[in-house]
């Protein structure tokens, strides 16, 4: 399903993964950021795709937001995590959604 978004502007965070073949929890933590991240100020949806690499954008209010979420101290630890035992490596990317439009049938 497809983020429900506003009005750019808006930001977008896109985080780009390739995992490991550990589990070891991966899926709660990740369970657990999907319903924390939903109540933080300043989020406004995600949508989220994995094959051979996983993509996640999520979209935000402001870079204040964004920064904030980075700082939380859940997310910091599932961070962390991630290093140690659930990727290979990833890439973070934010970006200021100047335009946006959609199709729909």
């Amino acid at each position: 399903m497809m983020a429900n978004t506003p009005q750019a502007p808006y930001y977008a965070v896109i985080f780009s993964s390739s995992r490991t073949t550990t589990e070891n929890g991966y899926s709660q933590m990740a369970a657990e950021m999907e319903k924390l991240v939903e109540v933080q100020p300043g989020f406004l949806g995600f949508e989220s795709a994995r094959e051979n690499i996983g993509i996640t954008v999520s979209y935000w209010k402001d870079m204040e937001s964004i920064k904030n979420w980075k700082e939380n101290p859940a997310h910091i630890i599932a961070r962390e995590n991630g290093r140690l035992m659930w990727y290979e490596n990833f890439k973070v990317r934010i970006a200021k959604v100047e335009r946006d439009y959609s199709f729909e049938k």
